[in-house]
């Protein structure tokens, strides 16, 4: 198995990418295919030992940048990093793609090259959160911003697929996002879309509020994207602000950083159950095919980690057990396609 990963992408083009990717074959014993200027990624992999029969650069000319709109790439930028991994994966030369490059490119490309899976309106993307209890997967966090109920099912069957293939939870218990717990609560999509998911074959435990996401309430939370990337931002900023505060609080005295030191081990910990950089990126489920997009200011660590958490996309077979879900819930999804719009 081969995972192209976007040696263009991101606010460090290369030095991060490479890095990243030197460090999943060397960690995880993967395959890795580099893709942009050959050259350019020969000179930076002299940094670094590896196996050499583990990893394969694909050449290209041109990378989208960060301030380019995604539609001008799509038609001007054929030879783009993320177009030619994304082709790449859909000629089967690689089974996975992943990307810390401009996520507007990353998610049209995905969408135009690879298609959407038979019975997915919408692809979403979705990232996985911690909680007092383990891990819980949020969607969509900013594939759509303007929804309809339908969407927001399938972007629940999705999730649910997710949580059993990555997360290993036989029944995920679903909660809709939403600004009370009280069935007849939010606007129009999430009266609607608490309806569709009650009928629905899924382990629907209600409506949820954002302070009980992080209680473990919920193994999948859905949302609109709107909705979805600010509370993604916000508990990324959030736990920013903790790290900067207990960085500030540790250097004020000498007694602090004594007790630091005793500390270390439970801050690592912190770190590991917190931190996004640990799970790497987040998938774009529904598209025809396993496409990882990371932050553009991703670590070294966030890349390896995605380059594995690709992997392990693919590997489990997610699409298919989506496909499994879809068919599940097909009358339900084709009764909603129906519903009147507000």
């Amino acid at each position: 198995m081969w995972i192209a990963v976007d040696a263009m992408g991101g606010d460090t083009p290369l030095t991060i990418p490479v890095e990243g990717a030197v460090r999943a074959i060397n960690d995880f014993d993967l395959n890795v295919a580099l893709v942009g200027q050959e050259t350019a990624i020969r000179q930076e992999l002299q940094k670094y030992s590896y196996d050499p029969s583990k990893i394969k650069i694909i050449h290209c000319d041109e990378y989208v940048r960060m301030e380019e709109s995604p539609a001008v790439a799509l038609r001007q930028k054929k030879n783009s990093s993320i177009r030619v991994a994304i082709d790449k994966h859909k000629a089967g030369e690689v089974d996975a793609v992943v990307s810390a490059g401009h996520t507007g490119a990353s998610m049209a490309t995905a969408k135009m090259v690879l298609k959407s899976l038979k019975g997915i309106d919408r692809p979403a993307i979705i990232a996985v959160m911690p909680s007092s209890k383990g891990n819980f997967v949020l969607l969509d966090v900013g594939a759509n911003t303007d929804c309809k109920p339908h969407y927001l099912l399938e972007f629940a069957l999705m999730g649910e697929a997710y949580s059993q293939g990555i997360l290993h939870n036989p029944n995920p218990r679903v909660g809709l996002l939403n600004n009370g717990e009280e069935e007849g609560k939010g606007n129009y999509l999430a009266k609607e879309t608490y309806n569709l998911l009650k009928e629905s074959t899924l382990n629907f435990v209600g409506n949820i509020e954002g302070k009980a996401m992080f209680k473990g309430e919920a193994d999948v939370v859905v949302c609109d994207g709107f909705v979805g990337n600010v509370t993604l931002k916000v508990a990324e900023g959030t736990f920013d602000l903790i790290k900067t505060f207990l960085q500030e609080e540790i250097t004020k005295s000498f007694l602090a950083k004594i007790s630091y030191l005793g500390m270390k081990p439970i801050f690592k910990a912190l770190k590991e159950r917190a931190d996004y950089k640990e799970i790497g990126g987040a998938p774009l489920l529904g598209v025809n095919g396993t496409v990882i997009i990371c932050h553009g200011s991703s670590s070294a660590t966030a890349i390896r980690n995605a380059v594995k958490h690709a992997h392990d996309c693919a590997t489990v077979g997610l699409n298919d057990m989506i496909a499994k879900l879809l068919n599940a819930n097909q009358q339900l999804i084709e009764k909603a396609i129906n519903l009147p719009q507000s």
